[in-house]
């Protein structure tokens, strides 16, 4: 059992020092541990591409996972045995790949937009409305700091995004006040953290060496905390995170269903209504929501394309 717990302390070192995120951690051990135990315990670098082929057939034919599963445990190992075992990866015959089916995102009208939003209130409305409203992604949304939020050019600054890239987004303005009398709410919380000989909280990298005020500082706050502090899975200090992904994903779920609509709703399918979000199938209509987007005085909201470089564009 020794040498399992000393081949994933090494893997969990590995990932970290690549700076991957918690989920690919927690994912990347998960598969390894599974691959491991399928196989009887035996130590991965005493297995070849037959070991490797005959989990990833059990994936795809018995346990009938999604492609995109098989491709995160494929992932999983190659990582083992690129960066930890540092041997070469297995020759593999053709594997038995789940079936991955074309799928088109769900995309709501703006009357159906209107309608869930309308059965939420307080914080979860607002996340929601920045989901469709500025395009977010669910985690961007969650991970917002204050310092990102710029009221002045109504603008809100996605950092660390798809691909792990920055880019800028459109703050609707019917979204400034709210989220104004929401930070009162949340800067209030932080002092008596503060207060109480807390409120630190996570800040990337080294930056917590080199600015060691930087993690109690206000911009550095969660615009979207959470209701208690809690310990820190990687360093175990206590201090207050972001709002959990699954709490807004319920809500959300739940507003659609009493809102009515038979569509299957999730957080992300308000960003595929999203001005922003421009893959839609071919003839489709650009869902637009006037009342959340200020005008460009023709009526006409603006909306941002930042994946294609632009800075704003109007919309048809």
């Amino acid at each position: 059992m020794e040498p399992k717990t000393k081949l994933l302390d090494h893997v969990r070192d590995a990932i970290r020092l690549r700076h991957l995120r918690l989920s690919n951690e927690e994912a990347y051990l998960g598969w390894i541990r599974r691959f491991i135990l399928f196989h009887h315990k035996r130590h991965p670098k005493d297995m070849g591409s037959e070991e490797v082929q005959a989990f990833l057939c059990h994936l795809a034919v018995h346990a009938q996972v999604a492609a995109s599963t098989q491709n995160v445990a494929l992932n999983a190992l190659l990582f083992l045995y690129r960066y930890v075992l540092h041997q070469p990866w297995p020759e593999l015959r053709p594997i038995a790949h789940a079936k991955r089916p074309r799928r088109l995102p769900t995309v709501l009208t703006q009357e159906e937009v209107a309608a869930v939003l309308a059965q939420l209130h307080g914080t979860s409305w607002l996340m929601a409305s920045l989901l469709y409203g500025a395009g977010l992604c669910l985690m961007e949304c969650l991970q917002l700091r204050v310092k990102d939020l710029d009221f002045a050019s109504q603008q809100i600054v996605v950092r660390n995004g798809q691909g792990a890239q920055d880019r800028l987004t459109l703050l609707p303005q019917t979204l400034v006040a709210p989220l104004q009398r929401h930070l009162i709410k949340v800067q209030a919380l932080h002092e008596e953290d503060v207060a109480e000989g807390y409120g630190d909280v996570y800040v990337p990298y080294a930056f917590a060496r080199t600015s060691p005020n930087a993690r109690q500082a206000w911009g550095w706050q969660y615009v979207f905390p959470t209701a208690k502090r809690t310990r820190e899975p990687l360093s175990g200090v206590e201090r207050r995170g972001h709002v959990s992904a699954t709490v807004l994903q319920k809500v959300v779920k739940e507003a659609v269903q009493r809102a009515g609509i038979a569509k299957y709703g999730t957080c992300h399918t308000l960003r595929h209504s999203s001005p922003h979000y421009s893959s839609f199938v071919d003839g489709a209509d650009l869902v637009l929501a006037p009342s959340l987007f200020r005008t460009n005085g023709g009526g006409c909201p603006l909306v941002t394309a930042p994946d294609r470089g632009e800075s704003r564009r109007q919309a048809p």
